[in-house]
């Protein structure tokens, strides 16, 4: 059966539930009536709903407009038999519907009707992301790109909705700290205030007499100060030239990386030249130091180990413990697997329904490692960030990320790039009087110098 007369076969059914919600706005629908109603409501979502997933599985590119357009000319053809019911209907009033079964039979008829709609937001979503990556490795040109809903100018092209959601999802499940830190969508700057005074409660158990004291609370604001962002992918001549290859699906999943990875080391370390951040986890993140040192090499290592973590978590005020985890890297994630108290007790317990098969919990505390957490260069460096994570706050800037193509710059080795740019901030944000993040370092001890 082909696309259009299945469309076409839809186009009745979704005809019939039109008459049937007319019906029942007009009330001419009776109460002895209403078990045939829903049954022949119930049947024709059902069909709508299995022809509209059929379409969607054709490769045919008919346009549904014409497919529906033939339909529509023949909704006169019933129109003295839907006068008659009205006659009818309206002869009899007595015994009709409630509130409530009209409503029921409304919410039906809706959920029928809206399948199309939603079957040709998913279609032109489709429509965006193939035309956006056939774009930019040039299998169209700028004016078919711009038919399909593709914007452009300036030799950069603005990534669709669609796409630049699909991006950041992929950096959500890279990046803990867009996992656990706070999103915020904007147009420009936001501003949060933070605490840097204490207020002080009046108590007074008596009847009071005298006028309640004010409580004063400075705020100080931090500013989130979207950066110029640019990430860079590129992809081999040869490949683009594959026509048999998945390109939007190559390309879409490169710019991804080259983007996350970019993300990732400003929200943790922020050192990129004339792009620092000021507010980055690691420069940021308040130092802990134990009132013990570990040294790694001794033989009570896993309980001293274990002392210090019980300090650390401990250190922040409860408010930050009550929503605490661990981010660490994988030399501390390998230092601890390994470690043991005295009583033989794993520092690291694993969970029961560990996500993606790598979790576990430290000194009672969930915790999860990325590489990310890494010092740079110093990689073997144990590291562990501990703490409230929403307090990092991230700000992307609306319909900001655009994709620019640089072939010149990359002919010597038969690459295309493709240059990622976006407005983009990450800072953690805490009140001096509760950091909500500390980090702790685990620095090699030197051994004392001369012999006894």
């Amino acid at each position: 059966m082909n696309k259009k007369l299945l469309a076409q076969m839809k186009a009745r059914s979704e005809k019939r539930l039109g008459e049937l919600r007319t019906k029942l706005e007009k009330n001419e629908i009776r109460e002895d009536d209403i078990a045939a109603v829903e049954e022949e409501v119930t049947t024709l979502v059902e069909e709508v709903q299995a022809l509209a997933d059929e379409i969607a599985n054709l490769d045919d590119t008919t346009d549904d407009n014409e497919d529906t357009t033939t339909e529509d000319n023949t909704t006169d053809e019933n129109g003295d038999a839907t006068r008659d019911d009205e006659n009818d209907s309206a002869e009899n009033r007595s015994g009709m519907l409630t509130p409530e079964q009209r409503s029921r039979i409304n919410a039906n008829i809706a959920e029928g009707l809206n399948a199309r709609g939603h079957q040709r937001d998913e279609n032109k979503n489709k429509q965006i992301r193939s035309a956006f990556a056939k774009f930019v490795v040039g299998q169209i040109d700028e004016t078919e790109a711009r038919s399909l809903g593709i914007v452009t100018g300036n030799g950069s092209v603005t990534v669709p909705e669609i796409i630049a959601s699909e991006i950041i999802t992929y950096a959500q499940e890279e990046n803990l700290l867009r996992k656990y830190g706070t999103v915020v969508k904007t147009a420009g700057d936001v501003k949060y205030p933070f605490l840097v005074k204490k207020a002080e409660a009046n108590v007074n158990k008596k009847e009071r007499g005298a006028e309640i004291k004010e409580t004063d609370i400075e705020f100080d604001e931090v500013t989130l100060d979207p950066a110029e962002f640019d990430a860079l992918a590129t992809v081999t001549k040869k490949l683009l030239k594959m026509t048999g290859a998945p390109i939007e699906d190559i390309v879409i999943e490169e710019l991804k990386k080259a983007y996350v990875r970019k993300e990732i080391n400003y929200m943790f370390n922020g050192d990129d030249s004339g792009n620092e951040n000021p507010g980055a986890l690691a420069k940021k993140a308040v130092e802990f130091t134990p009132s013990i040192a570990v040294d790694l090499t001794a033989a009570d290592a896993g309980q001293k180990m274990y002392d210090a973590l019980i300090e650390f978590k401990n250190t922040p005020v409860t408010e930050v413990m009550k929503k605490g985890r661990f981010i660490i890297n994988r030399a501390a994630l390998t230092v601890i697997e390994k470690m043991k108290t005295t009583d033989g007790f794993p520092l690291l317990r694993p969970m029961t329904q560990a996500e993606s098969g790598i979790g576990g919990t430290l000194v009672g505390y969930p915790v999860e490692f990325t590489d990310a957490a890494d010092k740079k260069g110093e990689p073997d460096t144990p590291i562990l960030y501990f703490g409230d994570f929403s307090a990092f706050k991230i700000q992307d800037v609306i319909g900001a990320m655009e994709i620019q193509k640089l072939i010149e710059k990359f002919s010597g080795t038969n690459k295309v790039g493709f240059q990622i740019y976006n407005l983009l901030d990450g800072q953690l944000i805490y009140s001096p009087f509760e950091p909500a993040v500390y980090k702790y370092e685990i620095k090699k001890v030197t051994p004392p110098s001369g012999g006894e």
